[in-house]
């Protein structure tokens, strides 16, 4: 290893131990994480449940489910189901998206405060 490898390792090391400042860019991340993490969390939670819903529709119809829990006509109760299901999924992303616009007015005044900080060189 030559002197330059071993110094660059030293200082990544270093670098771990050392304490961080806390720079403006650090704040706007944070701030657009705070911004887009409901949206995102409700996506993938809204999007799983209305998978999960439509899956059990179309379990009732293909297999024979129905029949051990006694059900009666499971071809209705089914195609029901996974319509529910279909439609839940498919109203996921206007809703994402709704969510996401809202707090995006809610939050464009202080992005915009911080980055413009960072544009012009302040920390």
């Amino acid at each position: 290893m030559n002197r330059n490898d071993q110094d660059f390792l030293v200082q990544k090391i270093r670098t771990q131990y050392t304490e961080k400042e806390h720079t403006v860019l650090d704040e706007l991340k944070k701030l657009d994480l705070k911004v887009k993490r409901p949206a995102n969390v409700f996506a993938y939670i809204f999007g799983s449940i209305s998978a999960i819903i439509m899956g059990a529709g179309m379990s009732l119809v293909m297999t024979d489910i129905a029949e051990t829990v006694g059900m009666q006509n499971p071809m209705l109760y089914g195609i029901v189901i996974g319509i529910i299901g279909m439609l839940m999924a498919i109203i996921n992303y206007p809703v994402y998206k709704s969510i996401l616009g809202s707090r995006r007015k809610k939050y464009a005044a202080q992005i915009i405060a911080l980055s413009d900080k960072i544009t012009k060189g302040e920390k």
